[in-house]
C-alpha cells in the first residue's frame, strides 16, 4: 500500500487544482467555453510529471520504468474519477442550468447529453494521462547505452 501512497496524493492534488480551475472558470462565466478546458491537460500533465520526478528521487537506483508509469498512471487516473465525480455532481446538482447552457453551445438535442458529456470527460482525462505518461517516461528511464 505504501507504493502508492505517492500517486493517491499527487492525484488527490491533482483533482483538486483541476476542481479549483474549473470553479475559478465559473466564476467568471467561462465554464461553459470548453476550449479553456484544454489547460486541464496541462494541469494533469504537471501533476503526472512532479509525481514521476519525486518518485524517481525516492527510489534512487531501484527506479524503474514500469514502476514510474505506474506511478504516472494511478496520479492521472485517479485525478481524472475525483474531477469526473465532482463535475458530475456540479453539473447535476449545484449549476443545475450548466448543462442546458452546453448544450445548447455545442449540441441541439439535449437526450443522453449527461452520460456522453460525463464519459467525454472521463476518457479525456485518461487518455491525456496515458500520453503524458508515456512522453515523461522518456524523461525519466534510465539509458540502457553503456558508458564510454
Amino acid at each position: 500500500m505504501m507504493r502508492f501512497a505517492l500517486p493517491i496524493r499527487f492525484g488527490i492534488a491533482t483533482s483538486g487544482s483541476l476542481i479549483a480551475y474549473f470553479l475559478i472558470l465559473s466564476l467568471f462565466g467561462l465554464h461553459t467555453n470548453v476550449f479553456f478546458s484544454l489547460f486541464n491537460g496541462v494541469i494533469t500533465g504537471f501533476g503526472i510529471y512532479e509525481a514521476i520526478k519525486y518518485f524517481r528521487l525516492e527510489e534512487g537506483n531501484a527506479f524503474t520504468y514500469g514502476s514510474g508509469f505506474k506511478t504516472g498512471i494511478v496520479t492521472g487516473f485517479l485525478a481524472t474519477i475525483i474531477f469526473t465525480v465532482f463535475f458530475a455532481f456540479y453539473s447535476t446538482e449545484i449549476d443545475k442550468d450548466f448543462l442546458p447552457a452546453l448544450s445548447t453551445a455545442w449540441f441541439r438535442d439535449l437526450r443522453n447529453f449527461e452520460a456522453i458529456l460525463f464519459f467525454t470527460v472521463a476518457i479525456m482525462g485518461f487518455a491525456t494521462t496515458l500520453v503524458l505518461t508515456l512522453s515523461f517516461m522518456q524523461l525519466f528511464k534510465s539509458s540502457n547505452n553503456p558508458k564510454n
